[in-house]
Order: structure tokens, then sequence, then C-alpha cells
């Protein structure tokens, strides 16, 4: 099993990366503020105008070093890719698959997001008593869910997973402790670009967990752009996305709801510029990527594996199952189900 190592969030602005023999090392106007050895650090995250130095990118590339660049609402614009890893084999049949028969993986990976989903639902009525808005929204997702499992068509799976997605996010402020509500308003998903608070901190983690993934999935030899439920399109890692939706509501939507309910983030650590886009501070980044640090090394039950593992690697073992799966090894691509 791949060890879980530490992620490096470069969320200062204008701060400079090197490799300094065996160590990393980053600076801030040739103050350095921080070194680590380098066989520490699995991947890099880059924010704001955060420069690295030639010989830091080429390790990163040679050691497979996942190093991505962000802006500073967290939208992903760049990675360093080594040389492609894995069999060519295994990418034909993936390319092969997402041709000709991407129903029954887009199928397994959307039911296993709307069952997520709605265990975070049930999960806070356990915790906080009876919501009748909850449990009318927990009952349409069963409906839904069930509709996901029988699902014959992309098209269908895409309509399924739409309506499951609305009738979550139109609760989803219910979530949130009832004195914060008036300070952390939330009226549903807005994207591009984040229109509040909550969306903003959904739309930063959401990005940074999807790089995690591309990077467990050109690990494994997959293509990470070729997908199964979202379509091809330039510059986008649909197959990342893909595998995200397993993830959104187990480790970001809970993350980011336990960081506005415990206060750790509060309504003023965010700004937003002239267009409107809403943006989390640069001290609040920190709490934020410390926070998913320290959730990545929690460990858990995998349902289908039966061993305990570290949440940080199940991006990887996702990616491992899936090219299990297409190698002919599994008969069915098993998706992470939350407990």
């Amino acid at each position: 099993m791949k060890k879980l190592q530490n992620c490096l969030y470069l969320t200062k602005d204008k701060l400079y990366a090197h490799k300094e023999r065996e160590a990393i090392v980053i600076k801030h106007e040739k103050e350095t503020l921080l070194k680590v050895p380098v066989h520490t650090i699995s991947s890099i995250y880059c924010f704001g105008q955060t420069r690295v130095s030639a010989g830091l990118m080429a390790h990163c590339a040679e050691n497979d070093v996942n190093l991505a660049y962000f802006d500073l609402f967290g939208r992903y614009q760049a990675r360093i890719q080594g040389r492609k890893s894995g069999n060519v084999l295994l990418r034909r049949a993936q390319f092969r698959t997402s041709d000709n028969a991407p129903v029954p993986i887009a199928r397994n990976i959307i039911a296993a997001k709307i069952q997520n989903c709605r265990g975070l639902l049930l999960r806070h009525l356990r915790n906080h008593g009876q919501n009748p808005v909850l449990t009318e929204a927990a009952s349409a997702m069963k409906f839904s869910l069930e509709q996901a499992r029988n699902a014959s068509s992309l098209d269908s799976i895409r309509g399924i997973e739409g309506d499951a997605a609305a009738r979550y996010f139109s609760v989803f402020q219910h979530l949130i402790k009832p004195e914060l509500r008036s300070q952390f308003r939330f009226n549903g998903r807005s994207r591009r670009p984040p229109k509040d608070p909550v969306n903003a901190l959904l739309s930063l983690i959401y990005s940074v967990i999807g790089r995690d993934i591309s990077g467990a999935l050109h690990a494994v030899g997959l293509d990470p752009q070729v997908g199964f439920l979202h379509a091809d399109r330039p510059g986008r890692d649909s197959l990342a996305q893909d595998i995200l939706e397993e993830f959104r509501a187990y480790i970001a939507d809970r993350l980011a709801l336990s960081l506005i309910n415990r206060q750790q983030i509060k309504h003023t650590d965010f700004e937003t510029d002239v267009s409107g886009a809403v943006r989390l501070k640069e001290g609040a980044r920190k709490t934020l990527f410390t926070a998913l640090q320290q959730r990545k090394q929690e460990t858990i039950h995998h349902p289908f594996l039966n061993e305990k593992v570290e949440i940080g690697l199940l991006p990887h073992i996702q990616s491992m199952l899936l090219a299990r799966h297409l190698r002919g090894d599994l008969q069915h691509y098993p998706p992470f189900l939350a407990r």
C-alpha cells in the first residue's frame, strides 16, 4: 500500500520554492520561511504568484510529486507532469470503455455520490434531532438512489445526478448552525466564480482534492482526462472529476461544514473582488489546508478492501480499483461508500 506523505500548500503570495540538496526550501523576499525533507512531500500546491525553481520542477517530474498551480480563488491552472507511467494496454482499455461502455462505471459512481450525500443528511439528523426539511430531502434522495442504480444511459444518469444534487444543496443551509446562517447564506451552488463564502470554500476544497485524484490516476497509469461520466473537454481532467463525485460529501462538504460550524473560519475571512467573486483570505487558507491535511491523516475502514486506510489514500485506492476493473481483474468498479 502506498504510504501517505505530506502535502505542501504554498498560500502566501510571491513565495519562491527551490530544492537545496535533500530539502525543499521556501522563501519570501530572500527570507527562509521553511525547510522540509524532500522525501516527505508527495504534493506541492501553489496559490497566487508562487515561483518554483527549475530544479524543484525536475525533481517533481522525476519522482511523481504532484506540483499544481491555482489562482487565489482556488481555480486550477496547471501542473507539472513527468513521463507517462503505466501500461499502454491499460489506457487502451480505458479509452475503449469510455467510448463503448461507460454506463456501468458512471452508474456506480453516481449511486455512490447520492448515497454519500444522503448519508451526510442522515448523519446530521442523528446528531441534531429531527428536521422535517432534511428528512424530506433524504427520502427524495433515496428514490434518486434507486433510479441511479437502474439507469441505462448516460443522459438518464446525468439527469438523476442533477436532480439529486439540486435537492441536496437546497437543504445544505440547514447543515449550518442556526446562529451562523445569517453570516453564511447559501442559496445553491455558484461555481465560476463562487458568489458567497460557502461556495468559495467548497470550490477551493473540490479543486485541491481533484488535483490529488488526477495525480493518483496518473500514478496507476490511467489518463485523467478520459472519463466515463463527464464529457471530454480540452483542459479538463474528466476522469478525476468522475472520481471526485464519490468524495464531495464525505471529505469536502463535511470539512467545510466543520470549519464553519466550529467557527474556525468566519465570514470575515473572505473578500470579494470587483467582479463579485468571493475568495478566502490568505490566513484562512492556511487554516483550511491544515484542517484538510489533518483530515487526510484520519484512519477509516475501507468497505471494499476490508482494512484500515488513511483518508488521504482514498484517491490512490479508488484509482487502483478502477485500473483493476479495466484490466478485467474486477467484474465491477467498486466506488467509495462512506459508512
